[in-house]
């Protein structure tokens, strides 16, 4: 296990010492993607997979620790999962074992054939990213996409008898479609529609001044969520749909993390396990440690003073996140690109 550094000021979640495993894992099995969105976190783009990412032998065999852990959630992400060939596999090893998924996708690659098998699978949620309600608007933010594949595949997901999920990165692209792309998700049948703050991490952090919505519409942006959320529903999203968007900012979902850490473990497609999304901390290397061993490392890197200033100045000062996808270790033999 990690050694400790001297104990990190503030309080710290006590009840992951009771867990011997994650309740949640989040796993993004690839870099690579079909598309190179503006907003895009993670800087993937087509080709753009790590040059050490899991091979499928090396997938099979961490799927096997999560069963093995009974690990009861996980979610299968990117990039773009379904760029993955051997992506159904996996989410079969998974669910067959009874390992509840979540898919998070652009959508443009989920045929029929694929939705089939999912639906034969313990899924929690299909979630779908929907970040315009016109085509120019949604061929700006996500270049080469094809709206019509995304409803398509939303309205394939619901016939399917699969749960929907609808995410929205507000951009200066897109924020004033919100009401209209809410009212779309709601007619798609999503139960859930998830927002928040743009994130300034990846291509978006690069992009930020040509894409970040101006303070004005940032503040009607969220006006209008705690409208929807208080049942004031005067844009005509007449649904029971669930308004998801707090906490708003990346500060504040790390100020939580900070005071009640997680009990979920965020995995990068070269096995390596990161402590939180916005910062560049790396707790463990599955290529080196069982999933379990992985888990005490990640309960240890709470305690490291180190990773708890480091999320401090990305709570302080939001230009710091865009160091998310570097690698700060707090262990020896692991890369430091920061």
């Amino acid at each position: 296990m990690n050694h400790l550094t001297k104990p990190a000021t503030g309080s710290v979640a006590h009840h992951l010492t009771t867990l011997s495993a994650p309740l949640f894992i989040s796993w993004q099995i690839t870099r690579d993607c079909d598309l190179a969105c503006v907003h895009c976190c993670t800087d993937s783009a087509p080709g753009h997979g790590l040059t050490d990412e899991f091979s499928k032998a090396e997938m099979m065999d961490l799927a096997a620790q999560i069963i093995d852990a009974e690990v009861p959630y996980v979610m299968l992400c990117g990039g773009e999962p379904l760029r993955v060939p051997y992506f159904i596999t996996l989410a079969e090893r998974l669910g067959h074992a009874g390992v509840r998924l979540k898919i998070e996708t652009n959508g443009q690659l989920l045929d029929q054939p694929t939705i089939d098998r999912l639906a034969a699978l313990p899924i929690r949620s299909i979630q779908i990213s929907l970040d315009a309600d016109t085509q120019d608007v949604y061929g700006r933010q996500r270049p080469g996409a094809s709206l019509a594949k995304v409803h398509a595949a939303c309205r394939a997901v619901r016939e399917a008898g699969m749960p929907l999920e609808v995410t929205f990165a507000p951009t200066r692209l897109n924020i004033h479609q919100l009401d209209a792309v809410m009212r779309r998700a709601a007619a798609l049948g999503a139960f859930r529609f998830n927002t928040g703050k743009l994130m300034r991490i990846g291509r978006a952090a690069r992009l930020w001044y040509k894409i970040h919505p101006d303070e004005a519409d940032e503040v009607k942006f969220r006006a209008k969520l705690d409208s929807y959320a208080s049942g004031l529903v005067s844009s005509g999203v007449d649904t029971k749909m669930e308004i998801c968007y707090l906490p708003f900012t990346v500060a504040e979902g790390l100020d939580q993390n900070r005071n009640s850490p997680p009990a979920t473990m965020l995995i990068m497609p070269n096995g390596l396990v990161k402590i939180v999304g916005a910062s560049g901390y790396i707790c463990s290397d599955l290529r080196r440690s069982s999933l379990l061993h992985a888990w005490d490392e990640y309960r240890a890197a709470w305690h490291d003073q180190a990773v708890i200033d480091d999320i401090d100045r990305c709570i302080a000062d939001e230009t710091f996140q865009a160091r998310a996808n570097s690698w700060i270790s707090t262990l020896n033999g692991v890369n430091q690109h920061a």
